[in-house]
This record gives C-alpha cells, structure tokens and sequence, in this order.
C-alpha cells in the first residue's frame, strides 16, 4: 500500500519496477478492502465457514501482493539511490502493513482455525471488525499521500495548471475517498449484515472440541 515517490531519471529497469509497485498497490487495495470485507454480506445464506475461507484468502492474496508492491519501490528505490522510510507516507504505508499482517493472523487464529475458547472470541470480534474499519481508513490514507507526494516529485511546477496528469491523479484520489464512504456505509448498516443462525453457532462454540477428537457438550 505504497506509491512511487520519484518520477524523473529512471532507467527502462526502474519504469519496470515502478510500474510492478504501483499496480501492486490499487490491486492490493481493491483486494483487500472490497470483496474480502463484503463477503459476509454478499454471501449472507452460505455456510458461514465457507465464507470465513473466503474472506481469509482474499485477505492473504491482498497481502501478497502489497507484499510485492513493498518489494518493488525498495527495488526501485536501492537503484535510484533513494532514501527509504523518511516520508510520512511511506511511514503510514508500512504500519498499514504490520497491522495488516497482525489482523490477519488473529483473524486466522481466532476465527477460522480457532485456538481460543468460545467466550474469547466472543469478545474479540468487535476489536478485529473495528480493526477491519481502521484499516480501510489507513490504506485509503497512504493512498493519498502517495498520490500527493508523487505529483509533488513529478509535476510540482506545473500542478497549479491543471496538466493531465494533476487532474488524473486528483480524480483518483476522489475516487478511493468515494469507494471508502461506500465500504464503510455498506458495513455498518445493519440491513446488510448477515443474519444470525443459530445452528452455526453452536457448531462454531464446539469447533475446537470436534477438531481435537473430543465430545461437545450438549445444547
């Protein structure tokens, strides 16, 4: 979830890299903050740990591929002679990615290969779905500012004009601000969300018990 940050001097090898990076970024972002976040309400009466598969693995390609993106600008960066990690942008980025990672392990531990009780994952649900949120804000975020540190870098002198690329840039910008307003709309709203069944509860609070071989209590 980062963006180039220099556009001048750069050899057919960088173009290359720098190209990788970018795409990296906008397909990571699309990856995991649309179609893994709304799984639970599009697939509202499949089996609920289908969808939890579902949701996990978009989420692990999302981070792949942001993974990719990273390696790329510090790529692109080592052979340009370029600073890493002084912006505020490329602070941001980086600890987007960190909690990226630590919610997809929790997540993993907590939900789909459960190692803790019922009670505690009860009670860690609201922490990973407010995370979940946060996590929209943060790379919609790094998002913009790399799109504004690298018109800054790139066409700073004649930004003030309205070249092609300033208006281009700016109507993304508007863009990742938008699809972050609907994201966040379609989660909170109740009327979307997917509907309480009983019968998967009980299965999810015996989960660990069935998988280590043992006899869950009766209901």
């Amino acid at each position: 979830m980062t963006m180039p940050l220099v556009v001048e001097d750069i050899s057919t090898e960088g173009l290359s890299s720098l190209s990788i990076q970018s795409h990296s970024e906008q397909l990571s972002l699309s990856l995991s903050l649309s179609p893994a976040i709304l799984v639970y309400r599009v697939f509202r009466n499949e089996a609920k740990r289908n969808v939890k598969i579902l949701h996990g693995i978009i989420h692990l390609l999302a981070l792949v591929v942001s993974i990719v993106g990273i390696v790329a600008v510090f790529d692109f960066h080592r052979a340009a002679k370029i600073p890493d990690m002084y912006s505020l942008h490329s602070w941001c980025g980086m600890l987007t990615i960190v909690l990226f990672c630590v919610q997809w392990v929790m997540g993993l531990m907590f939900f789909l290969f459960p190692v803790a009780s019922s009670w505690l994952r009860a009670s860690y649900l609201p922490v990973h779905v407010f995370c979940g949120l946060v996590l929209v804000v943060m790379s919609i975020g790094t998002s913009l500012l790399g799109i504004t540190e690298k018109l800054l870098f790139s066409i700073m002198p004649s930004y003030s004009t309205f070249p092609a690329e300033g208006v281009l840039a700016n109507v993304l910008g508007l863009v990742l601000v938008l699809f972050g307003v609907v994201l966040c709309y379609l989660i909170t709203r109740e009327e979307y969300r997917r509907p309480p069944n009983p019968e998967e509860e009980s299965l999810s609070v015996h989960f660990k018990t069935l998988t280590e071989g043992g006899t869950p209590d009766s209901p």
